[in-house]
């Protein structure tokens, strides 16, 4: 009788019973590794992900599979540097970085009398002939009220203005600046990109469109000119204006008025008034807001009485009335075909004698 187990029409040929009919299958180390299943993670099963047995995978066409948890990383580390990026590029008060060098540019023009310079009437009163409009020292000035503009608040303009005036008390009225060669209390307020441009300028003063130092500061050899009275008469404004989102920039156009006398002359000595109109240009990011310092972009400054034949880089040097009446020297013709000139360089002709 033959083994249940075999189908009736017995065992195939060349077979040897039940054991020897699995004989060709071989389960090889290759095959079982190919079949191993991924289960997930405890974790991963009690966060309720029950109805697989394995891990998803997200197939990437060509690429072959990524795990999921991977392809979220790649995502989150676009977003995060996209992100880095856009912030880095369009921050409104990303501070770029500060300006350095020679950065003023320097206008002096001279302003020649076209007559005879004649002293005051009356020394003891020598403003006493200016016309209306002229305010004694900061009273002058003609601060107006800060008001915000579209990038700076209210209380950054005030501060600008107030350091824009202070600077033009040390530079323009403040008698160790006009008469005595002081320029530390001016320097103050220069921001550290521009101080070594102001440095070369007091020490090697030159009229070169950066280096004159009177585009930083009013003043008189005090070798030669003396002050006739403390009061300086000015006249003019300030007006408020942005040179882009993160520059708040500030335009003073002033004329001063100096009562001036030979250095050394006795009380009573002949006064001539000295014209000093300058026009300046001040810009403030906010780090120079926080500091109180300002930058001076651009100045220019009108003089007269002043001979034509002089420079006015390091002082301003006036024609001063003489008890003999000797006249001033007449203009200097300018040549424009001469090259040898600057062409900054030019004369006026000073109205009213």
């Amino acid at each position: 009788m033959g083994d249940p187990r075999e189908p009736p029409e017995g065992a195939p040929d060349g077979g040897s019973g039940n054991e020897d009919e699995y004989r060709s299958v071989v389960f090889d180390e290759s095959f079982v590794r190919a079949a191993r299943i991924q289960e997930l993670s405890a974790r991963e099963r009690l966060a309720g992900s029950f109805g697989r047995a394995t891990r998803p995978r997200v197939r990437l066409g060509p690429l072959g599979t990524v795990p999921r948890q991977a392809l979220a990383l790649l995502l989150l580390i676009l977003v995060a540097f996209s992100a880095a990026v856009y912030f880095g590029i369009s921050a409104p008060n990303r501070q770029a970085s500060r300006p350095e060098g020679s950065q003023l540019t320097v206008s002096l023009v001279a302003l020649s009398p076209a007559s005879t310079v004649r002293p005051v009437a009356d020394p003891a009163s020598p403003f006493a002939g200016l016309p209306a409009g002229y305010g004694d020292g900061a009273l002058g000035l003609g601060t107006p009220t800060g008001a915000a503009t579209e990038h700076f608040s209210r209380v950054e303009v005030t501060k600008a203005l107030d350091t824009v005036q202070r600077y033009l008390v040390a530079s323009s009225l403040a008698p160790v600046a006009l008469v005595q060669g002081a320029t530390a209390d001016v320097r103050v307020f220069v921001t550290p990109g521009e101080q070594s441009q102001f440095d070369t300028s007091v020490a090697r003063p030159v009229d070169d469109r950066h280096h004159a130092l009177t585009g930083w500061v009013v003043r008189f050899d005090p070798a030669q000119v003396a002050l006739a009275a403390d009061t300086v008469k000015v006249a003019g404004a300030m007006r408020i204006d942005e040179a882009d989102s993160g520059t708040l920039q500030i335009t003073t156009d002033h004329t001063f008025v100096y009562a001036l006398k030979p250095a050394g002359a006795p009380s009573g000595a002949p006064v001539t008034l000295e014209t000093v109109r300058r026009q300046l240009t001040f810009q403030f990011d906010r780090i120079d807001l926080a500091s109180a310092q300002l930058r001076l972009v651009d100045s220019v400054l009108q003089a007269g009485p002043v001979p034509c034949t002089g420079s006015l880089a390091a002082f301003v040097q006036p024609v001063l009335a003489r008890p003999d009446g000797t006249p001033a020297p007449s203009p200097t013709a300018i040549d424009p075909g001469n090259h040898a000139r600057p062409a900054w360089q030019v004369c006026g002709v000073l109205a009213g004698g």
